[in-house]
């Protein structure tokens, strides 16, 4: 009996047979002819709310940080688990961009863009809230090492806190200068197709003289080799020195070696679940179902199982060694995580963190839109959690518990969080109004493709 060995091809990453013409249409007919209603609604939230964060942060400078609900014990909290938690989602743009595009993944193609934009945006938010934590913004610039009139008075450069200042603002150039040279082919593509003379006068500079021709093309494509080359080791590097920030302490519950491989991968997992969410939103609003398809989403849901996993598995090395020790000190933090006052906070992390993306195991929920959705979200929330617990249960209990104390956000906290949500969709909105928010040039080099 005669063996049948013939496979069934993989689903192409772009469905329907579309020209290169109906590619450029479908993509950048949105910018032409303006954004939907859908668009309208949630600018008009997502602008209201950055409205609303801007008058919260001037009035706390203006007041003193004494409007947040910090104390003796407690001396950080919502600020830095929030800049913790926007430097976390700003790793997957990175990761999608350079990594997946060192070895070659063609079903990055339809996504980059978005994570790229989605990176630069968190970031920005990620900056706001140590900015706001020095007290006196105004004085940010001391922060960096140049030449100055104060004698002796220079930086530690031993502190990771400074780390935090280089590496972020490189992550923050490498990825804007990334996710600006990849727009460049499709600015081009803006320039030659409007009529408009002053949108040509605009994209003809921002596209830099984009001729098209081989040269261009082929020098294009080692700068991006590069630049993604450049910014690989950003992803490990980042995070790493964010997790050094606690590491280095000499805090039970901080003290602790994990914390770098940690961090970053739960910096991925926060990433990615963003990503998908965004993704997800701006499939349906920008009709682009064609472009992000059931193939990206299900990839995306297998990132999200693998750190998931190893983020699980993290919770569990960290109750193991906290055990393993010997220190009574470090058992009790980690105790009083799962049992303390706090415990719904660490029960809420571990269900929306370790148990709901396991759901992704079954092909049927990692292919439906609906359900990956909401599996994204509880991945935000939790993963918003986990900073804070780390963060807050580590120090509410001190060694002598006369100081012990509980900590409980003000409202100006609350809505300086919500107007940094209001910036990124602000941001986020914006971009896919004025520029494409797929990568044109690199759909059409996989368009005849299969992954």
């Amino acid at each position: 009996m005669q063996e049948n060995h013939t496979c069934q091809l993989r689903a192409p990453l772009i469905t329907q047979e579309r020209s290169y013409k109906e590619i450029s249409d479908d993509v950048l007919n949105t910018l032409e002819h303006g954004p939907t209603k859908g668009w309208y609604a949630m600018f008009i939230v997502a602008f209201a709310a950055l409205v609303i964060g801007v008058a919260t942060v001037a009035y706390q400078i203006y007041t003193g940080i004494g409007t947040w609900g910090l104390n003796k014990t407690i001396g950080w909290s919502w600020d830095i688990t929030n800049f913790v938690f926007w430097v976390g989602i700003g790793h997957a743009g990175t990761l999608i961009s350079a990594i997946l595009l060192l070895f070659r993944q063609k079903w990055r193609t339809s996504i980059n863009r978005a994570a790229e934009a989605m990176t630069i945006f968190a970031v920005m938010c990620a900056g706001i809230f140590p900015i706001i934590h020095m007290g006196r913004p105004w004085l940010a610039f001391w922060v960096f090492p140049y030449p100055n009139s104060r004698g002796d008075l220079w930086l530690n450069f031993r502190s990771p806190l400074l780390w935090d200042v280089f590496a972020i603002s490189t992550y923050f150039t490498v990825s804007a200068v990334f996710w600006y040279i990849g727009m460049i082919p499709d600015l081009a593509t803006i320039r030659d197709r409007t009529k408009s003379k002053l949108r040509k006068k605009i994209f003809g500079i921002m596209s830099f003289g984009w001729n098209g021709s081989h040269r261009t093309w082929h020098r294009y494509e080692i700068l991006c080799l590069v630049l993604a080359g450049l910014a690989a080791p950003l992803v490990v590097s980042v995070h790493t020195i964010v997790s050094f920030d606690f590491a280095t302490s000499i805090v039970p519950g901080w003290h602790t070696t994990i914390f770098p491989p940690y961090f970053v991968t739960g910096a991925i997992f926060s990433g990615f679940a963003m990503v998908l969410t965004l993704l997800i939103i701006t499939r349906k609003v920008m009709k682009f179902e064609n472009y992000i398809t059931i193939g990206h989403i299900e990839a995306m849901g297998k990132v999200l199982i693998l750190t998931g996993s190893l983020v699980g598995l993290a919770y569990g090395t960290e109750f193991f060694m906290a055990w393993y020790s010997g220190n009574v000190y470090e058992r009790y933090v980690f105790m009083n995580r799962a049992m303390g006052p706090y415990s719904w906070a660490y029960w809420t992390m571990v269900t929306c963190n370790v148990i709901s993306p396991q759901l992704l195991w079954w092909k049927k929920i990692r292919t439906s839109v609906t359900l990956v959705f909401i599996i994204s979200i509880f991945v935000n929330i939790g993963m918003w959690f986990e900073r804070f617990v780390i963060i807050t249960t580590s120090l509410h209990r001190d060694y002598l518990p006369s100081s012990w104390a509980m900590y409980s956000p003000t409202w100006v906290e609350i809505w300086t969080f919500i107007g940094s949500f209001g910036l990124f969709f602000t941001c986020f909105l914006l971009f896919v109004r004025f520029l494409p928010a797929i990568a044109v040039g690199e759909v059409k080099s996989v368009a005849k493709f299969v992954r």
